[in-house]
């Protein structure tokens, strides 16, 4: 599930061309589809909150906040943490864009010896709030109602004790995109699309023609065009206003 970053760019160089606006370099173009992935990308996060404080749709397929989780859904791994040493866990990965749920692995043994393994999502509470929910025997974190503290340092999560096996934690967290790129080879002194090494959007397809508007917007202001960016402006302000309408 993607879109074609070199169908994009024929459809931006199609219009640029048909209303004689100018031309757009691939690597114009490269930069100006990053960008716009990542506006329509976090645009997704502040549309949650917004949708998330009004009434849903019962129709099956016209739900925004419906419709925005499975635009996010395509960004959503796992991954098991890293501990160097007393230090906190980390996620390991860099294109780690925000933290979802923490899970721990709580391991148990009955009378017959049998060991079974329970997944339990910890709390996230504040530093703050850790010291007086420790200080209590009856709120105090167990290994069946963990919970975790997250700063810049990393993440330390407590059940019993603070955990420290790696093996027993894992995270889930959005991703950030993937770097697009329309790649190509000079042939006769034209630039041809090369599939092999290019890298798509990994947005939802139905954001092609968001995306195709972004970029056209972003061409305006490129080659001086005061009046493309304006048109394009106005077709993303309208899709807009269709979609929280």
């Amino acid at each position: 599930m993607a879109v074609s970053v070199d169908t994009v760019y024929q459809r931006v160089l199609a219009i640029l061309n048909k209303e004689q606006r100018g031309y757009v370099t691939p690597q114009e173009f490269n930069l100006f589809a990053n960008q716009a992935q990542k506006d329509l990308f976090e645009q997704y996060f502040y549309d949650i909150n917004q949708f998330g404080r009004v009434p849903g749709n019962s129709t099956e397929y016209s739900d925004m906040l419906t419709l925005l989780n499975e635009k996010i859904n395509i960004f959503e791994a796992t991954a098991q943490p890293t501990r160097p040493g007393p230090e906190p866990f980390f996620v390991p990965s860099a294109d780690q864009y925000r933290l979802g749920t923490v899970i721990y692995k709580n391991t148990t043994t009955n009378s017959f010896g049998v060991s079974t393994t329970e997944n339990i999502e910890a709390e996230r509470i504040n530093a703050n709030e850790f010291l007086y929910i420790n200080a209590s025997p009856l709120t105090k974190p167990k290994n069946i109602r963990p919970v975790f503290v997250s700063n810049s340092n990393g993440i330390r999560v407590y059940g019993n004790s603070e955990i420290t096996d790696v093996t027993e934690v894992e995270f889930n967290y959005i991703k950030k995109p993937v770097k697009v790129e329309w790649k190509y080879q000079m042939v006769f002194g034209e630039a041809l699309y090369d599939s092999t090494y290019s890298v798509d959007f990994e947005l939802h397809p139905s954001e092609e023609t968001e995306l195709v508007i972004k970029i056209l917007e972003l061409s305006g202001i490129l080659i001086k065009d005061l009046a493309l960016y304006q048109v394009m402006n106005q077709e993303e302000q309208e899709t807009i206003q269709q979609e929280k309408a």
